[in-house]
């Protein structure tokens, strides 16, 4: 395989099954690259080939693994939660090899720096796949989410807010926008992401008065945790551009448009009134999980979790208060594919 850059950090990559470890890839005269995000609750793969101002998508993958299930409470990766996101990154080691991709980053993210066990999973997913996975920093999370999805921030001057609702934690970056890469003022990591959050505060009660009230106990968690940025933020009053990007906004972006299933052509880069995801995620916090499960573009596996996305959401609109708000279906792995393409042009 292609040697990683100098200024990226090493174990990076992936190796054919049963090579060994030094074993390079072959060489193709078109160069093919992946970017590899493995998340607290997301496992997802990109990978493409470069093209005019960008890169043109060639095969992607994307399965919930919910890696970081019961880390809160054991601090701990459990075996059952490893074994799901071990099966789901084999297959990503086999379109890797299909593809014959030439320079690959993966990432790990929250559920891996928070474990005592993160780095034990990293050496086994090496030995089980070939992927070796890089556990990389809050900060590298944001810059990398930002980088991805940029280019969809409306038109404007003064600062932006750029936020990115993972598993198990939430990044909001303020940037200065303008030339061909935004600057950044100000970063934050908080603890709190869909998984993590609902875990530290159930919402499965049968009475709606109740999930009313742990919905606001949720709301509440959140804004503690943000407190210190909000003060960060309290100097820039044109408080206009607000984008997101995680599998939060982009459901909620689907029940605005009232999508029967979803469709990342209709929501990546939607401008939404701020005012109606609040709606949305008041409605969403009142039903029963049964009830979210039966609305489209939820379903079973995000009915238990959307909620604390919207808690999380509402939490940002607090301290950020945009009239609207720029929906992203991009971010790290766009980013991580945007920095490898430069750098191997030269143009980093």
């Amino acid at each position: 395989m292609a040697q990683q850059p100098e200024t990226a950090a090493p174990h990076r990559g992936i190796l054919p099954r049963g090579a060994a470890p030094n074993a390079p890839f072959r060489r193709h005269h078109r160069r093919t690259y992946a970017a590899l995000d493995l998340g607290t609750n997301n496992c997802r793969l990109l990978i493409a080939r470069p093209a005019d101002e960008g890169f043109v998508v060639v095969d992607a993958f994307s399965r919930i693994v919910r890696l970081g299930e019961g880390l809160a409470a054991t601090g701990r990766l459990s075996d059952t939660a490893m074994d799901r996101a071990v099966a789901a990154l084999s297959i990503c080691a086999d379109k890797l090899q299909r593809r014959q991709v030439t320079l690959v980053r993966s990432v790990a993210t929250e559920a891996c720096r928070r474990a005592s066990n993160g780095r034990e999973f990293v050496d086994r997913v090496y030995r089980e796949t070939g992927i070796a996975l890089d556990i990389i920093s809050a900060e590298q999370e944001a810059r990398l989410a930002v980088l991805g999805c940029h280019v969809l921030l409306e038109p404007g001057e003064g600062p932006a807010l750029i936020f990115d609702i993972g598993g198990g934690s939430t990044e909001l970056v303020l940037i200065e926008s303008g030339g061909p890469a935004p600057r950044i003022l100000e970063w934050f990591s908080a603890p709190w992401g869909v998984v993590s959050l609902t875990e530290s505060e159930p919402h499965e009660w049968a009475c709606r008065d109740q999930r009313l009230a742990a919905y606001q106990r949720m709301r509440e968690r959140v804004a503690n945790a943000f407190a210190p940025f909000a003060v960060a933020l309290n100097g820039n009053h044109q408080r206009t551009r607000l984008l997101g990007t995680s599998g939060t906004v982009t459901t909620l972006a689907s029940l605005h448009l009232g999508l029967s299933t979803y469709d990342r052509r209709a929501v990546d880069g939607l401008i939404v009134p701020a005012q109606s995801m609040r709606n949305i995620s008041t409605r969403l916090s009142e039903m029963s999980v049964a009830e979210r499960a039966g609305l489209p573009c939820i379903g079973h596996e995000r009915a238990d979790l959307v909620v604390a996305g919207c808690a999380i959401l509402e939490a940002i609109i607090d301290i950020w208060p945009a009239e609207r708000l720029g929906v992203a279906d991009r971010g790290i792995r766009e980013g991580i594919l945007r920095s490898l393409m430069a750098r191997e042009s030269g143009r980093a």
